[in-house]
């Protein structure tokens, strides 16, 4: 009885540490936040002496144009990055799946940017899109057009960051969409080629539905990341001109560091936390369903 007992018990006692790492290094961070997001606090006092203000620092958040401002930049910098990383990097992954000669060196060329350091991808673009001895408004001029402001203008910064921010994380895109079309059974493919299927209606109707499990947790890996991106825009616009680049983790950065008031900081984060826990339930719904979809494929292909 004891030894029936002691082997049902041994997984609990193996994820044990785990669990407690996980409370200790996660949960606990997390309550202080969520506690710390009702006090009226700042760096120069102990957080037991901070005057609890309830919702206070919720609502000022919503009247705030700023954070509206630095909420909505956010979302579109992530929207934007997130779509145009998944299209090229699945498009380079489906190019790239053949035997050609020196392919694994292009592949170790693709993933380079990844390997860079955020604040070196920064110091690197900000260079480049320097106003007068930049390489593109050089190129620029080489060529009969007129410099333009990349980061000094509120139109043209986000867009430059935008860019900065595909140049280096596409490479991971590129490695898991690849990774998955590699593992993809070949029996639906050699059935779909069987049965005259061109190469585009085997992209369309077998490898992307199959490929597409992986894909999802790809760009929710991705999404979350990019609502996190800061070394690099503080290195290159510093969230200006204005508030055009000031992303919310910035934003929190600056009323925690600059603004002291670290009990809206907390909020901020709160609210942050919220949207990113929403975007994870619905994403990981969807690929459920998408899984659902993929295994009847796969059923289909075998009987075929």
């Amino acid at each position: 009885m004891a030894a029936a007992q002691i082997k049902r018990m041994t997984p609990y006692m193996f994820l044990a540490p785990a669990a407690a790492i996980m409370i200790v290094g996660l949960l606990y961070p997390i309550g202080y936040m969520v506690y710390a997001s009702f006090l009226d606090w700042n760096p120069s006092q102990r957080i037991g002496e901070a005057d609890f203000v309830g919702l206070r620092n919720y609502v000022t958040l919503l009247n705030d144009a700023a954070f509206r401002e630095s909420a909505g930049v956010t979302l579109t910098f992530s929207a934007i990055v997130v779509v145009v990383e998944m299209v090229i990097g699945v498009g380079l992954a489906l190019l790239l799946d053949r035997n050609i000669r020196g392919i694994s060196v292009l592949r170790t060329l693709f993933i380079l940017p990844m390997m860079i350091a955020p604040i070196v991808v920064g110091l690197m673009w900000r260079y480049m899109y320097h106003p007068s001895v930049g390489i593109f408004n050089q190129t620029l001029k080489e060529w009969g057009f007129e410099p333009i402001p990349w980061l000094s203008d509120s139109g043209w910064a986000l867009t430059s960051i935008i860019i900065a921010d595909i140049w280096q994380w596409t490479p991971f895109i590129f490695i898991l969409a690849l990774a998955a079309l590699q593992s993809l059974p070949r029996t639906s493919l050699e059935a779909a080629r069987i049965d005259g299927a061109s190469g585009w209606q085997q992209i369309v109707y077998i490898k992307l539905p199959l490929m597409m499990p992986v894909l999802v947790v790809t760009a929710l890996l991705r999404l979350i990341d990019s609502f996190k991106v800061l070394e690099v825009i503080l290195v290159m616009t510093n969230g200006g001109p204005g508030l055009s680049t000031e992303i919310l983790s910035l934003r929190i950065s600056r009323t925690a560091s600059e603004f002291r008031e670290l009990g809206l900081a907390a909020a901020m984060s709160n609210y942050l936390l919220l949207i990113l826990l929403t975007l994870t339930v619905i994403m990981f719904v969807y690929n459920k369903v998408v899984e659902s979809r993929a295994q009847a494929i796969r059923q289909q292909a075998e009987e075929a």
